[in-house]
């Protein structure tokens, strides 16, 4: 059977479930090629994050 890995970003306090989601954004580098930058964000920012 295969294993699997789940990280969660909760805080102890909250029953709201989870609060924090991870955003994968592509950005160009200053050589001209793509790479990914992964970050952990609030869920209420994703969208503010992802408009930079």
């Amino acid at each position: 059977m295969a294993k699997r890995a789940v990280a969660g970003f909760r805080d102890k306090t909250s029953t709201s479930g989870r609060s924090h989601s991870k955003v994968i954004k592509m950005v160009k580098s200053d050589t001209g090629s793509y790479i990914f930058q992964e970050e952990m964000v609030l869920n209420d920012l994703v969208q503010d994050h992802l408009k930079k």
